[in-house]
């Protein structure tokens, strides 16, 4: 199953980089350009000019920063093997919590031997520019987000008792997130948690883009006979799939572009599937949408303008079954899967490419954005979704499946350039 090493971190040296808090960013896919350039305007050695190359020969530019700070100590390696403790303390909806795992490298597994496992579709595009950076730079500058099953909860208790003590670091970002970073050395411990994932199977959460073109590295090494063996390995932050803190949020969806768009005709064919309720105030959506959930019912909001909405309930998730008998339960139980198919496919006529190259549809996460969207002409329609249970994801993985894009939003995403993994 799941082979974990510990390993020597590539870090900032905070003497002459500056401060952590000044060097790390987000995702890079979640960052617009008015933010990078505020990264780089605060420090000029913030991780974004690695992660997210900029310029005429973006890549090649992001190995010869990197080179450069190596040279200049900016960046330097740990001395010792360790793994990574890594906590994130957040508030989202009201509610505060946080959720802790480790960062460590990861044997690279096709996905076909079933160790390690996908849940969604990946864009190529995305993998492309992943892989270019890759080989130009030989390191891993983002980790991975996978889960684990761990029934007994023994990695998570593990991960606590080392973590008693004072962290690396301790940053807030501009969301009021708060990361902290512990590191392990002790051969004897590192040895107890790796042996602890060898009966695992690690389910990708975020990052599957990174995963594939970590595959695609290490074939290009050894095709090339470039690998020293650590290319065998990609860094990733392995969390317990029950661990309390964890928070999926929805991903909501707008249609827009769309010719001969007919609102009521939409309603009108819902009608054989959901049962269709109009509701007054579009600012309840949510929380009428959270009953259901909890209900364990399939629920959709619709708005197209005004100040209500309409809620879509469906009937039988049996309907599911029949339109698509070659998906095991899982997938077909999916809210997504179900307004893809009996709405945005079925009724709206937007297959599955159209849906990948987000022509006539797009992906908004906050529920204001959505509904915004539509009242200043930008779409024509909004779909409001319950968020994807972490059991379901499991479910879809489990049973060799793919959820569409846009499935899952895992918050708060993990921070990049605490660790870095070089090759």
């Amino acid at each position: 199953m799941a082979e974990i090493r510990p390993f020597r971190a590539l870090r900032f040296n905070t003497e002459k980089a500056g401060e952590i808090g000044e060097l790390v960013c987000p995702p890079y896919d979640i960052i617009s350009e008015e933010q990078r350039l505020g990264y780089l305007s605060r420090n000029p050695n913030n991780i974004i000019r690695l992660e997210l190359p900029k310029g005429d020969d973006p890549y090649n530019e992001a190995s010869a920063t990197l080179n450069s700070w190596l040279e200049q100590g900016i960046l330097a390696q740990d001395k010792e093997e360790g793994i990574y403790i890594y906590e994130e303390e957040f508030t989202v909806n009201g509610l505060h919590t946080s959720f802790k795992g480790c960062i460590v490298r990861v044997k690279l597994e096709e996905f076909s031997k079933g160790i390690v496992l996908p849940h969604e579709e990946t864009l190529s595009k995305a993998k492309e520019d992943r892989f270019n950076l890759m080989k130009a730079t030989d390191c891993n500058f983002s980790q991975i987000y996978s889960l684990y099953m761990d029934p007994q909860h023994f990695i998570t208790k593990k991960l606590d008792e080392l973590s008693e003590g004072e962290p690396v670091y301790e940053i807030s970002d501009n969301d009021g997130v708060t990361h902290r970073l512990w590191i392990v050395t002790d051969k004897a411990e590192t040895e107890a948690i790796s042996a602890a994932f060898a009966d695992k199977k690690l389910y990708i959460a975020d990052g599957h883009h990174r995963y594939e073109t970590a595959l695609n590295y290490r074939n290009y090494c050894r095709e090339n006979n470039k690998g020293t063996g650590a290319e065998d390995y990609v860094m990733m932050m392995l969390v317990d799939m029950e661990h309390p803190g964890l928070v999926v949020l929805p991903t909501h969806r707008l249609v827009r572009g769309l010719a001969d768009f007919d609102s009521e005709k939409l309603i009108e064919g819902c009608r054989e599937f959901f049962d269709v309720t109009e509701k007054s105030d579009v600012s309840t959506a949510e929380a009428d949408l959270k009953v259901l959930y909890d209900e364990g019912k399939k629920a959709f909001a619709y708005y197209d303008g005004g100040e209500g909405y309409t809620l879509l309930v469906l009937r039988n998730v049996d309907a599911l079954a029949k339109l698509l008998p070659e998906k095991s339960a899982a997938s077909q139980g999916l809210d997504v899967t179900v307004l893809h198919t009996l709405v945005l496919e079925k009724i709206l006529g937007i297959d599955a490419e159209n849906m990948a190259k987000q022509i006539n549809l797009t992906y908004v996460k906050q529920f204001d954005d959505a509904i915004s969207s539509v009242r200043d002409g930008e779409a024509q329609c909004a779909f409001i979704l319950n968020p994807t249970k972490v059991t379901e994801i499991r479910d879809v993985a489990a049973a060799g499946e793919k959820m569409p894009q846009k499935s899952t939003y895992f918050y708060p995403k993990l921070i990049t350039g605490l660790v870095m993994n070089r090759f």
